[in-house]
């Protein structure tokens, strides 16, 4: 698995936020709670919907795919 550097993780976080904000989902605020517990203990994310999308804009950003 490659590594992203800060400006590939920066664009990358944009990307996601333009993908949320085009599917007119809820509030940044809202995003922010849904994912705000992180990781459980096994690496697993709390919010797999939101993970599924953070991981498509890395694929966007950057055309690899990373799981």
């Amino acid at each position: 698995m490659a590594r992203l550097d800060d400006k590939t993780a920066f664009a990358a976080m944009r990307r996601f936020l333009e993908n949320y904000y085009a599917r007119g989902d809820r509030t940044v605020g809202e995003l922010l709670t849904d994912i705000s517990t992180g990781l459980w203990e096994d690496g697993s994310t709390t919010d797999p919907a939101q993970w599924d999308d953070w991981l498509q804009a890395i694929k966007e950003t950057t055309g690899d795919e990373f799981r």
